[in-house]
């Protein structure tokens, strides 16, 4: 996976729509860190415990273990544009009861981490749905540009966010960036407004939500790239996520700085996050990703060791270095997994992605709290850059898989819809569908492995059940069978969910048959009527 000639590193930035919602999230951004910051130093300075300093970034990131697979449903059921702008307005509430709370002084830690938890779970609703929609905005060859750039209204915030609330907490106290932050809200609002999004074109009825959120989970169980994919996120973001928990408590401690100096460390990681925008498109020419994923991990575990024992002079560069790793990571993954996605289950499957990253980050984040409690920061943090090491050396054995960010996922429309003796309703249900092949047994192991493609393109699409079975009186026979749930799902199957790339791994097979040709057939299921009260 490398970048193109048309990913250039700001190419978004050329489309209206997508330079308005990128603006809007930076300024949006901009106020959750600034509340980030003063939740964080609220409780340094009420002499609060590492560990319960600790629980402000894992109240922010739990709602994601809760919500990720809800929200990603949601996203690709319902009007996205809608979705975000009602979810905008709820985090603008949420921000302005926290400023009301300080301004009264009935803030308290634990009103502190369940305002914060309900922020996080707007965030968590959201993400999938941001995420899903940037390929509607630019093309595909922009797609890692535009997640980098993304990454960048995160920490292109970091940098200017922390050392603004640093400033505003020591000024006029955390109620004044609570308030900013509800304000910040009405940006992403204004843009998502002015967006003329494209009306929804199915035609086919929505999916409820459970039989949505199933299909969600077996796609991602029987995509291999997407594993990978979410493997490496967690094996990176539970160890780097003790270097965000206990900035905090190193930045006071170690480095001795003020509110206003560790904003001013927030904003070091934001440079170098900004720096890793333009650097990484260039090194991603010329290696692979996966050596990219080690060497980010390398770096950013050389910047927490930084954090915890170098003098300042030297924590700075280091820290700059391990913001642009940061970065680098990132962007790879998750420009890896929105390449790798059809759009029918894209929102689903980068909420699986999100529950997996963000869930780590939240467990890692109380984790390493729970260690500097029992052990000292520094212990903490010197074990979590020694597992980031471990984590770097580990892509030899466990490399990103070739496939990642270059298979076709464009609806194939080969695949026609039957016609049949009857019309069923759209819940008729279970469809047990088979197809009979004809193979050569000299050729039945070459078949047999081509058709393992098969299965998984199947199970991706909706379908159960799969199994494949040779004819005991016919040498020649194979039959293919799985079940999808309803025939309105076997209809998605083939309108909306099948891709080039499954269709090659069936003509591959197909190939491989007597003459090329196959019989298909589907079976519904009979529910018997319940026997009349007087039989019984």
């Amino acid at each position: 996976m490398t970048a193109t000639t048309g990913g250039a590193a700001w190419a978004p930035l050329r489309n209206t729509v997508y330079r308005n919602l990128f603006l809007a999230q930076m300024i949006s951004n901009i106020g959750l860190w600034m509340e980030s910051v003063g939740a964080q130093w609220f409780l340094v300075e009420r002499g609060s415990s590492p560990t319960v300093i600790a629980l402000v970034q894992t109240a922010s990131l739990a709602p994601t273990i809760l919500f990720s697979l809800l929200a990603g449903v949601l996203a690709d059921l319902l009007d996205r544009r809608r979705m975000l702008i009602a979810l905008s307005i709820y985090s603008g509430v949420v921000g302005a009861v926290m400023a009301v709370l300080a301004w009264t002084g009935l803030l308290t830690a634990s009103w502190l981490l369940v305002t914060t938890f309900l922020l996080g779970a707007g965030s968590a609703l959201t993400s999938p749905a941001w995420q899903a929609i940037q390929p509607e905005l630019v093309p595909r060859e922009q797609i890692p540009s535009a997640s980098a750039l993304g990454s960048v209204t995160v920490n292109g915030a970091r940098a200017v966010g922390p050392a603004l609330a640093g400033v505003v907490v020591a000024a006029a106290g955390p109620g004044a960036v609570f308030a900013l932050n509800a304000v910040s809200y009405l940006a992403v609002v204004w843009a998502l407004a002015i967006w003329r999004r494209p009306p929804d074109t199915r035609v086919i009825e929505r999916e409820r939500i459970g039989t949505s959120l199933v299909v969600g989970v077996r796609y991602v169980l029987a995509a291999p790239t997407i594993r990978r994919l979410m493997l490496r996120a967690a094996m990176f973001a539970f160890p780097a996520s003790a270097l965000w928990a206990l900035l905090p408590v190193a930045s006071s401690r170690h480095l001795g700085l003020g509110s206003a100096g560790y904003g001013g460390i927030l904003g070091v990681l934001g440079l170098g996050a900004l720096l890793g925008v333009v650097l990484v498109p260039r090194l991603r020419r010329s290696v692979s990703a996966s050596i990219v994923l080690g060497g980010g991990a390398a770096v950013f575990g050389i910047g927490t060791l930084a954090l915890g024992f170098a003098p300042l002079w030297l924590a700075i560069p280091a820290l700059v270095a391990a913001g642009a790793a940061w970065i680098a990571a990132l962007t790879t993954i998750n420009s890896g997994i929105q390449l790798s996605l059809p759009a029918w289950v894209r929102a689903r499957a980068m909420g699986a992605y999100l529950l997996v990253f963000m869930g780590s980050q939240a467990v890692g984040s109380y984790v390493w709290g729970a260690v500097a409690t029992a052990v000292g920061y520094r212990t903490a943090l010197l074990v979590a850059g020694v597992v980031l090491g471990v984590v770097a050396l580990s892509v030899r054995h466990l490399p990103l898989r070739d496939s990642t960010g270059t298979l076709d996922r464009e609806v194939a429309m080969t695949w026609p819809v039957p016609t049949l003796v009857f019309e069923p309703a759209p819940d008729d249900g279970p469809v047990l569908v088979t197809v009979r092949y004809r193979v050569h047994p000299d050729s039945l192991d070459d078949f047999t492995r081509a058709m393992a493609r098969v299965a998984r393109g199947r199970r991706r699409t909706g379908g159960s059940c799969w199994r494949l079975y040779r004819s005991g009186d016919d040498p020649e026979l194979v039959v293919e069978q799985f079940a999808v749930g309803s025939w309105s799902e076997y209809r998605r199957q083939h309108t909306e969910r099948w891709t080039g790339y499954d269709h090659e791994s069936i003509v591959a097979a197909v190939a491989l048959t007597i003459g090329g040709e196959t019989e298909e057939n589907r079976f519904f299921a009979l529910h018997p009527a319940p026997r009349p009260t007087s039989e019984r």
